[in-house]
């Protein structure tokens, strides 16, 4: 009898204890593997889902999860976790460890000083052409190669010319008339040596003979720029001889963008300066800015006329071109690297409370001096990201608020609204992730 009591008990025992065991493993379960498909259980699992995207291209939505066209998993929205208006908004002990630098948008006049290059020419106000008024010979050349150097009333060429011989003849014949119908007559020769192009002076020095030999001297002091004729040459009524030109003044043409060429005018002052005279500078003023744009650089020619008189200045020098048009009226500015430029719009990171930072499509102007004008969307008082803004931005596309500025990059409403408070500040490198979020 005992044997079979002892079987008993042992069976009921194991029995029991399977049962302890099985209702300990319903309320403490260990981690199985969930079926293929079945999303594990998160703190996100509870929130609804808005659809899911692909973390490379995050502007396309699909309403279930699987791969995206590009073979990539796919990742779901939560409702609750979009930017919204509101941008983007990041932890402060990572805009800490990640450097961003904030500055606030001032409004202020940007320096007008502008530098470009230009190039000194001769100014062809300053220019003489010397021609041959008959049909002559030239008999001597004085000046035998371009670019000599003459001073005004030295002698250039001598020319001999039937014409002139024929009418010296006939005044020379007149000289002693007294006669009124004489006078009348040597009156009528000498006017006809004027009409030849003979000057009271090259009358009295000519030399008188079967050829008359008229010496032609130079108008002015200046340089002989061009040479067309060789000595015993035959020349026609007309021919020109040679060209003089006076480095008394020279001009400077400037190249001037079409951004600069708006605040320069007629009068503007300039300050010259070439790499060949070092340390020396030439001031002036615009004549006038050319019709014209040239079509490989897209600039505004000015003309600059300087003085010249120790002839320093040679036509063909480089030269640098200072000049200060007027000033404007104050605007908001930014530093230039606060600037996202993409092709399409261009835009900043506006830094706002708790935290969050916006993107914001800008109208940028000129630039100078490390800033750049703000012609639309910033009031000034605004704080912008300056270091950090293109990791900003990136979390930005990705949390799906730059698709809120405009398809085109037109600037929105909200841009020209007033300003916003600000937070911390700018850029380097890393990877940005919204608080308590992942990359």
């Amino acid at each position: 009898m005992k044997r079979p009591l002892i079987i008993f008990a042992a069976v009921f025992f194991a029995a029991l204890l399977l049962l302890v065991g099985y209702l300990g493993g319903r309320r403490q379960p260990v981690g199985t593997a969930a079926p293929a498909g079945t999303p594990v259980s998160s703190p996100s699992s509870a929130k609804e889902i808005l659809y899911w995207y692909d973390p490379m291209e995050p502007a396309q939505h699909f309403p279930k999860p699987g791969k995206s066209p590009m073979g990539m998993d796919m990742v779901p929205k939560y409702a609750g976790d979009e930017a919204g208006a509101e941008g983007v908004r990041i932890d402060p002990g990572t805009v800490q460890n990640l450097g961003i630098r904030t500055t606030s948008v001032e409004r202020r006049v940007l320096s007008t000083a502008v530098r470009v290059p230009g190039t000194i020419t001769w100014n062809p106000r300053e220019a003489t052409t010397v021609s041959a008024r008959v049909d002559a010979v030239i008999s001597k050349l004085w000046v035998r190669a371009p670019y000599t150097q003459v001073t005004a009333g030295e002698p250039l060429a001598e020319l001999l010319a039937p014409q002139w011989s024929s009418a010296l003849a006939e005044y020379d014949a007149l000289q002693g008339a007294q006669s009124a119908d004489a006078k009348a007559l040597r009156s009528a020769a000498r006017e006809r040596l004027r009409v030849l192009g003979l000057t009271a002076a090259e009358i009295r020095t000519a030399r008188r003979g079967a050829g008359a030999a008229i010496t032609l001297d130079a108008p002015q002091t200046g340089v002989v720029t061009t040479l067309e004729v060789r000595e015993g040459q035959r020349v026609g009524a007309g021919q020109t001889l040679m060209t003089l030109n006076s480095l008394a003044t020279v001009w400077v043409e400037a190249a001037l963008p079409q951004a600069v060429a708006g605040t320069v005018h007629s009068g503007t002052p300039v300050t010259v300066s070439a790499d060949a005279l070092p340390g020396q500078e030439f001031h002036g003023s615009v004549e006038t800015l050319l019709p014209d744009i040239d079509n490989a650089t897209r600039t505004q020619r000015a003309r600059i006329v300087l003085a010249n008189p120790d002839g320093r200045l040679s036509p063909g020098m480089f030269a640098t071109v200072q000049l200060q048009p007027a000033e404007g009226e104050a605007v908001p500015v930014v530093p230039s690297d606060a600037l996202i430029a993409t092709g399409v719009q261009t835009r900043v990171i506006v830094a706002e409370a708790d935290g969050r930072f916006r993107p914001l499509a800008v109208h940028a102007g000129r630039s100078a001096d490390g800033y750049t004008e703000i012609l639309h969307g910033l009031r000034g008082g605004e704080k912008v990201v300056v270091s950090g803004q293109f990791l900003i931005d990136s979390e930005a596309s990705l949390s799906g608020a730059l698709e809120r500025l405009g398809e085109h990059g037109e600037v929105p409403a909200a841009a020209t609204s007033a300003p916003h408070p600000a937070t911390s500040h700018d850029p380097h490198a890393g990877h940005v992730m919204p608080s308590g979020g992942h990359p």
